[in-house]
């Protein structure tokens, strides 16, 4: 489910079965070199995104994804904004990012960090194979997480 008005109200009908939210994290660079990089790698996260709720509509909820630049203070970040997702009403947090920095703080839930593939030049077939790919990495950690 997306953070869309019909699937928030399928969402508040039915909350008691959607107990994982997944957030998104996107990097946006403005330095002209990183940009390609930044742009392909927000395509990447959000199109995993996308086969994950597919793959999982009626178990996870997505919120928007979360945009910073380089010169974020991540760490203000954490102790504010994300602190904020501890206090919500699914019993599973996920953030989604390909920024390995993530996976130095302690976050109100699991990080899933993946390397970055650009899909851009990819004809569709294809991409929806690495897609599904790397659905099927990710998918151990989703499992774990709800079997405990």
């Amino acid at each position: 489910m997306n953070w869309t008005g019909n699937d928030m109200d399928t969402y508040l009908s039915q909350k008691e079965y959607i107990d994982t939210l997944v957030i998104p994290l996107v990097k946006v660079e403005m330095n002209l070199d990183k940009m390609k990089t930044s742009a392909s790698s927000t395509e990447f996260v959000m199109h995993l995104a996308s086969v994950i709720e597919t793959q999982f509509k009626g178990r996870m909820m997505f919120a928007p994804p979360f945009s910073y630049t380089s010169t974020s203070d991540l760490q203000s970040i954490v102790q504010t904004t994300f602190q904020e997702f501890s206090g919500t009403p699914f019993k599973h947090v996920f953030f989604l990012t390909t920024d390995h920095v993530w996976s130095t703080f302690e976050l109100p839930g699991q990080v899933i960090w993946m390397p970055s593939i650009p899909l851009e030049s990819m004809d569709a077939s294809l991409r929806q194979s690495i897609l599904e790919d790397q659905l099927r990495q990710v998918l151990p950690k989703f499992i774990e997480k709800w079997s405990n």
